[in-house]
């Protein structure tokens, strides 16, 4: 590894290196694609790759795997080549898997053999966004920290109630990597590079991508955080760029605080200090919908990321979200999104 005051971290070579064999790089980094990944995620882990071998030597290579050897196509239509199917990869130093939508879909046995072939001979293994959860079915999350994406917090919760959840956008725990995806990869990224090699480069590779490192960047969610058991915690500033009035944004993050027992509206009304018939007024005017309406519908919304991301059955998705009645959590569902709650299951395993 080259010494953190090697001078060639200061200036990038003006041309652009080739794309690295592993023979060549110092470092093969394996990415594993889930169909319906997250594009803005898989750029933001190969930016960092690429700009850092213009500083003077081969460092990384990079290799796309998918679960059948077959292209993937990312949640945006785009379709991606691979290298090769994930099984037929000698992989043991390091395995990200790149994991949107539908994670398990295109998951199974032969593949969890490779990740346990990995954390055998003490690799790194990274999940991204739902990569998690593949990861904790394979058995191996039990005595780390896992990072996700706001929104597949309860799934995760649902499913696997033992282990610890942090509440950074990524977390760097001993031989595990995860983070909630999306442009806070770039974030987890310079962390790897940093552990291979050294600080400097990472300084050097951020300013050659024009961002800045945050000291602390915690997982935030619309109006606030989730603390340890993944309740919705209202903070006092509104989040960027929500310019509803406060008592809309207070109601609505008491409805996310409260989603498995269901508060009366009459009782977030008295909360909020609004009458029922002004915070409609409001909720209309900037979500839609009453209030009411507005309740079923993040109800419906949490119910669909539990199925759509865990193996709970309809029951568990539909008491989680507040719905003791399983032919009236049903109808709403179906008539929300279309499908009934046992498709979504069914699509999602």
């Amino acid at each position: 590894m080259t010494s953190p005051d090697t001078p060639e971290w200061l200036y990038p070579r003006p041309d652009l290196p080739p794309v690295l064999s592993p023979a060549q790089a110092d470092v093969t980094v394996n990415l594993w694609l889930l169909p319906k990944f997250s594009m803005l995620t898989l750029y933001c882990l190969l930016e960092p790759l690429r700009v850092a071998n213009r500083f003077g030597r081969a460092l990384f290579a990079w290799r796309l795997y998918s679960s059948d050897g077959e292209p993937v196509v990312a949640s945006n239509g785009v379709r991606v080549d691979v290298e090769a199917a994930l099984n037929q990869a000698p992989i043991y130093d390091n395995l990200f898997v790149v994991a949107s939508y539908e994670p398990e879909a295109a998951a199974g046995a032969a593949q969890w053999a490779v990740l346990r072939q990995v954390a055998a001979h003490g690799g790194l293994l990274a999940g991204l966004e739902t990569g998690a959860f593949i990861l904790a079915r394979a058995g191996l999350m039990e005595g780390y920290e896992v990072a996700l994406h706001w929104e597949s917090r309860p799934a995760f919760i649902e499913e696997f109630p033992m282990l610890a959840l942090s509440e950074a956008r990524y977390r760097f725990d001993r031989q595990r990597l995860t983070g909630g995806g999306g442009a806070s990869s770039l974030d987890l990224m310079m962390a790897f590079i940093e552990r291979e090699q050294g600080a400097n480069l990472v300084a050097a590779i951020s300013r050659q991508l024009v961002h800045s490192r945050p000291a602390a960047m915690p997982d935030a969610g619309r109006n606030g955080s989730v603390d340890e058991r993944g309740r919705f915690v209202l903070t006092a500033e509104p989040a960027p760029g929500d310019f509803r009035p406060r008592s809309v944004r207070r109601a609505e993050a008491i409805m996310e605080a409260n989603l498995a027992q269901p508060l009366p509206i009459p009782e977030i009304c008295r909360r909020v200090g609004q009458s029922q018939r002004q915070l409609n007024r409001l909720f209309q005017r900037y979500a839609g919908e009453t209030a009411k309406g507005r309740y079923l519908s993040l109800r419906l919304d949490r119910a669909y990321q539990i199925l759509a991301d865990s193996r709970a059955s309809v029951t568990q998705a539909g008491l989680a979200a507040g719905f003791l009645q399983p032919a009236h959590f049903s109808r709403a569902y179906r008539a929300r999104f279309g499908e009934s709650p046992s498709t979504t299951a069914g699509r999602g395993r």
